[in-house]
């Protein structure tokens, strides 16, 4: 099956859902081209509006116009969309629990040579902490339509996290995004690989790593960042007594911070964290930047190894 984007799936489930009736508007900050917006904006052109490079303004409008009774989405780049724009989001979206779905795409070190300034690693950290938020990290381009889909139809503040790059299917037509919900998306005993977005697929490739060595490596797909699938999560670390976690995000305050959180809860076993670790990204080749910053199969394999080294 071919690559796809993750953020190929916003503007056409858009489509699909106005198709549908549900009451959905979109506000763009000058970027709809690269978002996939702009074909929504050709759909229906009545139901989006451009905010221009004013990032702050465009979430402000969506808030207006989620009081006025639509469902609204935002696009732009992450880094602008929940950095530049995180007190709106705060007082404005959260505080009011308003009907506004944050959707930015150009996500993590994947953006690739726009370099450390656009690569986003702190949007998971931002969003998560902020009351009633839900935070969805879709591991492909079904997952994607999905998440945006139960985001609509869903009442209250979201934030799904999409990307620049053609990645793999994880899933295909048929699955179903179901909100706090994580995937056991493979079987295992051994270790637990908990991921989240791009990583979902690589951590999937480091189980075959594992498995020529006789190690069986359980995958869990933690599509809901926030609220977390605790149970899920603390019922694997109990069975195989190791976990890792991977995330195309800073190690701080992402998908490991909230895995740690569950398991310190619930399930303490031995644990590590593959991520970003507090660095900027800088300008490169997605494939290229995910090696230098250690977010490949083998990285992960050799994670989880030391993990089972140190619950020896």
């Amino acid at each position: 099956m071919s690559k796809r984007a993750t953020r190929e799936a916003f503007g056409a489930t858009l489509v699909q859902l106005t198709a549908e009736g549900v009451d959905v508007v979109a506000v763009e900050a000058d970027l709809s081209k690269s978002t996939t917006t702009s074909t929504f904006a050709d759909a229906y052109p009545e139901r989006f509006f451009n905010a221009g490079i004013a990032e702050q303004n465009m979430i402000d409008v969506a808030a207006g116009l989620a009081v006025a009774g639509k469902v609204a989405f935002t696009g732009s780049f992450a880094v602008f969309a929940t950095g530049r724009a995180y007190d709106q989001v705060r007082n404005t979206v959260c505080y009011s629990e308003l009907d506004v779905k944050l959707a930015p795409t150009h996500s993590g070190i994947t953006v690739g040579p726009d370099g450390g300034s656009h690569q986003m690693l702190e949007d998971i950290a931002l969003m998560r902490v902020l009351p009633g938020m839900r935070v969805l990290v879709p591991a492909d381009y079904f997952a994607a339509c999905e998440a945006i889909r139960v985001a609509a139809v869903t009442p209250g503040p979201f934030y799904i996290r999409l990307g620049r790059a053609a990645i793999p299917a994880v899933y295909n037509e048929s699955f179903r995004f179901e909100l706090g919900k994580a995937y056991v998306v493979r079987e295992g005993s051994d270790v637990t690989l908990a991921a989240c977005g791009v990583m979902v697929e690589r951590a999937l490739a480091a189980a075959d790593l594992l498995a020529d060595d006789g190690i069986s490596a359980e995958v869990i797909d933690v599509a809901t960042v926030k609220p977390i699938d605790a149970a899920t999560i603390a019922g694997s670390a109990a069975k195989t007594g190791a976990v890792v976690a991977c995330e195309e995000h800073s190690i701080i305050g992402g998908l490991g911070s909230a895995v740690a959180e569950v398991l310190g809860e619930f399930a303490p076993v031995p644990f590590a964290r593959v991520g970003v670790r507090d660095v900027f990204g800088t300008s490169g080749d997605p494939e290229e930047l995910m090696a230098h910053f250690g977010l490949t199969a083998h990285h992960v394999a050799e994670a989880a190894r030391e993990v089972l080294r140190r619950r020896s």
